[in-house]
């Protein structure tokens, strides 16, 4: 692309009320075949679709990311589910399930640092599958929760990341616009409090986690206190992780026989 070319990108971009709009015709810039495809893509992000949608990539975790129109796109404080769960991964050979895994971002963030793990990765979505697939090859499976999974993975992952929707449904509508018109309800909707969903993974997290193994899902402050008493509640011993300069909290909730059996008492 020519000078000319990203000037007048982004002029239209700063038209379109896009803050950093000479980063984002830079970006697109580099995606665009020719003048024409480049207008096309500005076309597309001044109607507010994501940058990321558009150029169908995200930068995430030290991986690109491939990206349809309609899924997820991947957050940078989704980061911290990432580091939280290679820190388990210091031996070979562990399995790690992305479940609700969306493009599989987190997935191939792991592991891209820890590539002898077996990977599996799963989701509700049809169109969010076939990206993962893109992303990640094998092992993708369509499906609820943990009805997708192989049954042979019952009592053996080590690491479950569950980066559910946890956006509590009368909060839908503060979304900015580019989540609540370009990706999926089902990707941000979590019920009434927003843990809907993480509750059914937490019920059935002990199934299938190996002994020590550790469940990761994304929260917000606010909801700390209710997700970590569902954690106790399935038996499993829960914890909480920060990251400051990510403004990121998740919960943890690690699988242990001998809790469990004293939580029953």
């Amino acid at each position: 692309m020519t000078v000319t070319d990203l000037t007048e990108a982004t002029v239209r971009l700063r038209a379109a009320g896009c803050v950093f709009a000479e980063d984002e015709a830079a970006v697109l810039g580099s995606a665009a075949t020719d003048p024409a495809h480049l207008s096309e893509l500005v076309d597309r992000r001044a109607l507010g679709e994501p940058l990321e949608q558009v150029v169908g990539f995200a930068d995430f975790c030290g991986v690109r990311v491939r990206l349809r129109p309609g899924v997820f796109v991947p957050r940078v404080r989704s980061e911290l589910l990432v580091h939280t769960a290679l820190a388990e991964l210091r031996t070979p050979g562990k399995t790690v399930v992305d479940l609700c895994c969306g493009s599989g971002a987190l997935g191939l963030a792991v592991r891209e640092k820890a590539p002898t793990i077996r990977l599996v990765a799963a989701d509700s979505d049809p169109v969010a599958v076939a990206c993962a697939l893109d992303n990640l090859g094998g092992e993708v499976f369509q499906g609820d929760l943990f009805t997708a999974l192989p049954e042979e993975l019952r009592g053996h992952v080590d690491v479950l990341l569950a980066n559910v929707p946890y956006v509590a449904t009368e909060h839908l509508a503060l979304l900015p616009a580019e989540a609540r018109l370009h990706e999926p309800r089902t990707a941000l909707d979590g019920g009434a409090d927003g843990l809907d969903v993480f509750r059914a993974v937490v019920a059935g997290a002990a199934d299938w986690l190996a002994p020590g193994g550790l469940l990761l899902s994304e929260i917000t402050e606010a909801q700390t206190e209710a997700a970590v008493a569902a954690v106790r509640a399935a038996g499993l011993n829960a914890g909480v992780v920060e990251d400051e300069d990510l403004e990121a909290r998740a919960v943890t909730g690690r699988w242990s026989e001998c809790l469990a059996v004293t939580a029953l008492r």
